[in-house]
């Protein structure tokens, strides 16, 4: 779902793709081509006014969308990119995260919707880590939420031509929910009791004064979390729309802050739901996330009403109710590309330009492992039969799950020959509390012993061939490519590492403030206080048992996973002569520069080729 109206659009980190060869462009590098937009977001009071990201100019950027009038305007124009950005819910400003090489490390500026010189839009305030963004629909009042190793967290409220006003601040990690209609409560979501997995929320007044708290994780034996989704969008209304995990997943509930009422919504659906409200207040959008699959519906909050909303099968990463009642959405499958559309017919944005191809469905497999049935997502070669070369493509977070949508990484590993292996291994979010929880204390280790696991079933399927077993991922599966490969050293042909976690001490240490407070939740505190849980989870401890050869990219201005750590790691391999390549690139997690993420695939796909050995019929790409 989108956060609430006014909220800020955002495109994590693409897919990988594969390379293709000479002459005419390869399918895969079509898919990484073409144009692709995020679902626009739109002022609350200017509904025909929106913004959207967009890889238009092959960097993916602001945009700026006049739906009366059709005009399109590009907003940000930086070298490394511009993802991170909101409009003001008048529509006369966009608020746009200025960083440096996508270092993640900035200040906000902001530029009028039709254009003009960008201004700093909280003078006084230091650059920091964003921590949330509020803005009020007085066109001049923000809350800001600012995230540094010296403070920890702080919360300002900025209105133009005046000193910000701090009102919160913690060393624990917290963050910006949203701003009531009227301007009158903020609510903030926070981790003052040390569980970076699980927040509390809190509802204060414009200076600072507590309204009322709400927090889960007190008085039982069990963690659970809490979300702002939203506050209503009426005036005078102090219901905020929040997310809870009381019966073992994620479900909204209705929370008056004022007189402590909570509204149990019952929707008695078995997968984790999120929602948003309409624009009137009466009904809220909801997105029910299943099995890797998602669906919506409109709840009516008078009468209990439950009826669905449309969409093809496949999953739904966005979604927003407009005014006129309609939804708009975007959705893609894992054989057909993302497009925004609208319930009332048709697709909402259509970029012109080069069209991308689609790829082959997904297949659900499930293999019973030490924790639970483990979900699996394969794709392989059309009419291909095993045993193939295979790629265990492990998704980052860890919170997160890979799901039947369109990812232009695996679409490339297929057109060139290979099958590919998804696994929504435990804590990965969309199979319940528990599931997302289990990898506390012990941690990389359960996600493997998960995706070994799903190996097995892949060999003794006949999928597989288990001489050509490629392990990667990005981020956390970065991480976890690099701890399987020392820890399943037998296991893997090779592995491809993309910005990782390579030594979990050194990363701790160099990483931005709200992983380090997610680090101390997954291992019970910091390195010098549980250290020889971060020594049993670290990459850098197995280095020296590692077989297969390696390939790490790694941005050198990465805060998530930074690059001295990617050093010492190298540093390792180096020095036992282990065969590896490295590949450092400018710019933060992941490029948002097509041609460098172009670049970077072909290198991992050329690598692939090399060490397993392709013949030259194997190597060339299939459907291009």
């Amino acid at each position: 779902m989108t956060e609430s109206n006014g909220s800020g659009v955002r495109v994590g980190r693409a897919e990988q793709a594969g390379r293709g060869g000479g002459g005419e462009t390869p399918d895969w590098e079509k898919r990484f081509r073409a144009p692709r937009v995020s679902l626009p977001d739109w002022a609350e009071d200017a509904p025909d006014r929106a913004l959207f990201v967009s890889n238009a100019t092959g960097t993916y950027e602001l945009y700026a969308w006049d739906r009366a009038t059709g005009a399109q305007r590009q907003v940000t124009d930086r070298p490394n990119g511009t993802t991170d950005g909101v409009l003001s819910p008048d529509g006369e400003w966009i608020w746009w995260f200025d960083d440096k090489d996508g270092d993640e490390y900035g200040v906000w500026r902001r530029q009028p919707f039709a254009g003009g010189p960008d201004e700093l839009a909280t003078p006084g305030l230091e650059a920091s880590y964003p921590a949330g963004l509020a803005l009020a629909r007085d066109g001049v009042t923000a809350v800001v939420g600012r995230s540094t190793d010296e403070d920890g967290t702080t919360i300002y409220r900025a209105r133009t031509g005046e000193d910000p006003v701090e009102i919160y601040r913690h060393r624990e990690s917290a963050g910006v929910g949203d701003i009531s209609h009227d301007g009158s409560l903020i609510a903030i979501e926070h981790t003052e009791h040390g569980d970076a997995m699980h927040s509390a929320l809190r509802v204060l007044r414009p200076d600072g004064t507590p309204v009322a708290e709400l927090d889960d994780t007190r008085g039982g034996t069990e963690e659970l979390g809490l979300e702002v989704l939203g506050f209503a969008p009426v005036e005078g209304d102090h219901r905020l729309l929040i997310g809870h995990q009381r019966r073992g997943r994620w479900e909204p509930l209705v929370w008056d802050v004022v007189t402590g009422e909570e509204t149990d919504l019952g929707l008695d659906l078995p997968g984790d739901v999120g929602a948003e409200w309409y624009p009137d207040g009466t009904g809220l959008l909801v997105v029910h996330s299943f099995e890797a699959r998602s669906e919506l519906f409109r709840f009516d909050l008078a009468t209990g009403a439950r009826e669905r909303v449309p969409t093809p099968a496949g999953s739904v990463s966005g979604a927003t109710a407009r005014p006129d009642g309609s939804v708009e959405y975007l959705w893609s499958s894992a054989a057909e590309p993302s497009a925004v559309r609208s319930t009332t017919g048709g697709v909402v944005l259509d970029p012109p330009g080069l069209r991308s191809p689609g790829s082959v469905p997904v297949e659900d497999v499930w293999v019973q492992g030490p924790g639970g049935r483990i979900h699996a997502l394969v794709q392989k070669p059309a009419g291909a039969t095993g045993p193939l070369p295979t790629v265990f493509e492990i998704h980052g977070g860890p919170t997160w799950h890979d799901s039947d949508s369109f990812a232009a990484g695996p679409a490339a590993w297929v057109d060139h020959g290979y099958a590919v292996v998804r696994v929504n291994y435990r804590g990965s979010t969309g199979y319940g509390r528990a599931w997302t929880d289990a990898l506390k204390y012990r941690v990389g280790l359960i996600e493997l012993e998960d995706i070994a696991a799903v190996r097995e079933w892949a060999i003794g399927s006949g999928l597989a061939d288990p001489s050509r077993l490629v392990l990667t991922g990005g981020s956390w599966g970065g991480y976890l490519t690099l701890l399987g490969l020392g820890t399943q050293p037998d296991a893997w042909t090779l592995g491809i590492a993309a910005v990782p976690v390579a030594d979990y001490v050194t990363a701790y240490h160099d990483e931005m403030e709200a992983l380090k407070a997610m680090d101390r939740t997954l291992l019970g505190g910091t390195p010098e206080e549980v250290p020889d849980r971060f020594e049993v989870s670290s990459p850098l401890t197995y280095v020296d048992q590692v077989k297969a050869p390696v390939y790490i990219s790694a941005g050198v201005n990465d805060p998530r996973c930074p690059i001295r750590q990617v050093d010492n790691y190298v540093k390792r391999l180096e020095a036992r002569g282990a065969t590896h390549e490295v590949y450092r690139y400018d710019a933060g997690h992941g490029s948002l520069v097509v041609d460098e993420r172009i670049k970077q695939v072909k290198l991992e796909l050329a690598f692939a080729a090399k060490h397993l050995q392709f013949s030259e019929a194997e190597s060339s790409p299939s459907g291009v």
